[in-house]
């Protein structure tokens, strides 16, 4: 009986110590694609989350409740051959805010360039020391940044080892037939994501997000004002970053996550601390100003 009884606790710690580091959430979505088993799809689904959920992504150690919330929805809307897909993914990540019930969202990004060739039953493997198939490489790549983000919001540039890691993914892909990959196809896909998350030239924007979350928003429930003050001088960060390249896309990236709760945010502060806020994301984020509006009303 005691044998049990320790190999049960054993088993328990193991899962506790060795959790992975993702909670993903997984959503494949073929309405678009008719004519075909649709068995394959949720079998898709069930590969993908087995891939995100399953695989170590780091040599850290997370608890079971320390894995970082996320979620991918891809919508296939065309079958380019017999078994390979087109379409869209909305990738969207979270992370708890200290000492309270609320989730900061970090990213809410889409993805349009998403294709893939997938065999039912396949199993899905990636291997850092070689060139990975389609879909490997781009779950890989939106994991790597996942963590990288996370690990932003926590200490300064903390993330580095994880985006060095998508970068990696990014130039192994450059011969790759599908798109989203290189730099001439568009100015908005996953090279230039990473490209600037990497870039030197927009460190003030990975200041801001470390400032914004870790000094910022987890000291909200302890101290309002102070850290309310906090987030607002860390989006001048951003406001260094933007006059320095206008129409950066990690700017637009950043906005994406984070209009809705900025308004949320400073609502309800003082006169002056709400226009000096509209001031910056107003020159910044034009296209929610919409939403900054209503913050003055």
């Amino acid at each position: 009986m005691r044998k049990l009884f320790l190999l049960f606790f054993a088993s328990i710690f193991s899962i506790s110590l060795f959790s992975q580091e993702l909670k993903c959430n997984v959503q494949i979505s073929s309405q678009q694609i008719q004519g075909t088993n649709k068995q394959v799809f949720r079998t898709l689904q069930s590969a993908v989350y087995e891939f995100m959920n399953s695989t170590r992504w780091t040599d850290h150690v997370y608890a079971y409740d320390e894995r970082i919330e996320c979620s991918i929805i891809i919508n296939l809307t065309s079958k380019v051959s017999s078994n390979e897909y087109s379409g869209s993914a909305q990738i969207q990540v979270s992370r708890p805010v200290y000492n309270s019930s609320y989730n900061t969202v970090l990213l809410n990004f889409k993805d349009d360039d998403i294709q893939f060739e997938y065999v039912e039953y396949q199993s899905i493997d990636y291997n850092e020391a070689t060139t990975p198939e389609g879909l490997a490489a781009l779950l890989s790549y939106y994991a790597y940044m996942i963590i990288g983000l996370d690990y932003d919001t926590y200490s300064m540039e903390g993330g580095s080892p994880y985006f060095s890691k998508a970068e990696a993914i990014v130039n192994k892909m450059q011969n790759s037939s599908v798109s989203g990959w290189k730099s001439y196809e568009s100015k908005k896909n996953r090279y230039w994501l990473i490209e600037n998350f990497q870039n030197s030239s927009y460190s003030s924007v990975r200041e801001c997000l470390y400032r914004y979350h870790r000094l910022g928003l987890d000291n909200m429930a302890d101290r309002l004002t102070e850290s309310r003050s906090t987030i607002a001088e860390s989006l001048k960060l951003l406001q260094t970053a933007y006059r320095s390249k206008p129409g950066s896309y990690i700017l637009q990236v950043f906005f994406d996550a984070k209009a809705e709760e900025l308004v949320n945010i400073f609502s309800e502060s003082f006169s002056e601390e709400k226009k000096r806020v509209y001031t910056i994301v107003s020159e910044i984020d034009p296209a929610n100003i919409s939403k900054y509006n209503t913050m003055l009303d």
